[in-house]
């Protein structure tokens, strides 16, 4: 079996021994994580390795930023989503790893989605013209039909049983019909989306704000997701959101979801 999991960690400095902890304890084979808000020379390294991964990562000073970290050696692929050379925020990277292709997505929050005048705010279409790149790069990994996931911070709530207070956040760009219907664009041209696949009907979430108690009184969004290509579908056998993490001090403001796969060799045997 091989897991992979997703996981914002919210700054990896800050975080650092709440992710330590958890690669020793729930041992993903691989871990995809967002927000490291670090640049790559400034990366933790040598605590990573320590745990027993390899590490490849795209960093940024102060924001965004991206890794990819597997108990296997890892062949990046894509340093960046294809198809804006100009564009140099640090929220994607793609390689191969444990018989996997995975991307490690870290999609623009898009907030506030309108200007003064009513009118969309440049950060709610630069984060609609991203999806169009995401839109177009799935559909082509699509074509090479190899187990792809993506997973990562969408930033997208998919439905309304993803939010605690739909009604409050019907113009937030995590839920606005743009938003959802580029999402949707993905899942429908083969992808499917791991957790709610398995749980149709469940209410849960896998971020929860520091502010008003969110964690408490479970006010969350479940905004973090991992996208199977047909391959990959093939192969699922579970997939959970790892609540521990977001119990203890000092931690992020998301949690790691991941999913469990049966290894190639044991479907093609099956």
């Amino acid at each position: 079996m091989t897991t992979i999991a997703t996981w914002n960690v919210n700054s990896i400095k800050a975080r650092l021994p709440r992710v330590t902890e958890w690669l020793k304890e729930f041992q993903p084979d691989v871990a995809l994580l967002q927000e490291l808000k670090t640049m790559d020379d400034a990366f933790p390294r040598l605590e990573i390795e320590e745990c027993g991964y390899h590490v490849e990562t795209v960093g940024q000073k102060t924001y965004n930023g991206v890794a990819i970290l597997s108990k296997q050696p890892i062949e990046v692929i894509h340093r960046a989503l294809p198809g804006d050379k100009s564009d140099e925020q640090a929220r994607y990277l793609e390689a191969d790893t444990c018989g996997f292709r995975v991307a490690t997505i870290y999609l623009p929050n898009g907030n506030p989605t309108r200007t003064d005048d009513g009118t969309d705010h440049e950060k709610f279409t630069y984060k609609l013209g991203w999806m169009d790149r995401l839109i177009k790069h799935a559909r082509a990994l699509l074509d090479q039909q190899i187990p792809v996931v993506l997973g990562g911070d969408y930033n997208i709530c998919p439905t309304d049983i993803d939010v605690y207070d739909p009604e409050a956040f019907s113009d937030d760009a995590l839920c606005r019909p743009e938003s959802r219907g580029r999402f949707r664009t993905i899942v429908n041209m083969g992808y499917t989306e791991a957790w709610r696949t398995l749980n149709p009907d469940l209410h849960a979430y896998s971020y929860w704000d520091y502010q008003r108690g969110a964690w408490q009184k479970d006010n969350g969004l479940r905004i973090d997701h991992l996208l199977l290509s047909p391959e990959a579908a093939d192969l699922i056998e579970e997939v959970g959101i790892d609540k521990t993490p977001r119990a203890k001090e000092k931690a992020s403001d998301h949690t790691p979801v991941w999913g469990r796969f049966m290894d190639a060799a044991q479907e093609k045997a099956a």
